[in-house]
């Protein structure tokens, strides 16, 4: 504790702005991780299986029920509105399930940039505190006494690397947090691609009676 105490003390007062960046990256990465992961995110691939297997057993009901049961997940909704047009057209179908992912992806892509932007903007800052005191160590040298030269200079550069040192610290884990996110987001926006054209076709099929006879035997 005292380590950081006087770690804040040497930085001076450029250490605030990066402070309150870093405050952002950590409100901002736990409230992306809640809804990235733990929301939206499901096994698409388990999901997508139990769902071909009732729309081919023609249980569409179930289908949907299955779906309400994941009511958060950006899939589900997407594969949900498809099946409430199951027994439509096939344009209907298609738009049914335009739409939907048109309305999930917002909220998943929310913030996706921010992180990596704060990254940049807290390295930026701990640059900008380190040429500020450099600036200042110059010139409280060039007016110093012979005897406190040294010590000043000291002062000024331990202030100026504790802020380059803090933007680092707080810039890494924001990239890193920014491609982990990146990474979720990713996997969920392909798996919506991938399985909601296979539940078009899916269902498509089955509207013109393909799956009749060859799903059960």
């Amino acid at each position: 504790m005292d380590a950081v105490v006087r770690f804040f003390k040497e930085g001076g007062l450029w250490l605030v702005p990066i402070a309150f960046v870093s405050f952002l990256v950590l409100a901002i990465a736990i409230e992306r991780v809640i809804f990235v992961v733990f929301r939206f995110n499901l096994n698409g691939a388990a999901f997508m299986a139990q769902i071909q297997k009732l729309v081919m057993a023609n249980n569409i009901d179930r289908a949907i029920k299955l779906c309400n049961a994941a009511p958060h997940a950006a899939l589900p909704k997407v594969i949900k509105a498809g099946l409430t047009r199951a027994n439509k057209g096939e344009l209907e179908i298609q738009n049914a399930i335009e739409e939907a992912t048109l309305e999930v992806m917002p909220p998943l892509t929310k913030s996706s940039g921010s992180l990596a932007t704060l990254a940049s903007l807290s390295t930026l800052l701990g640059l900008l505190g380190t040429v500020m005191g450099l600036i200042g160590a110059f010139r409280a040298v060039a007016k110093a006494d012979p005897a406190q030269k040294s010590q000043i200079l000291t002062e000024f550069i331990a202030e100026a690397m504790n802020c380059t040192a803090f933007g680092l610290m707080v810039g890494i884990p924001a990239l890193f947090a920014h491609m982990f996110l990146a990474g979720m987001i990713k996997k969920i926006t392909d798996e919506i691609d991938m399985y909601s054209v296979k539940l078009e076709n899916l269902l498509i099929t089955r509207g013109k009676g393909g799956l009749d006879g060859s799903s059960e035997g």
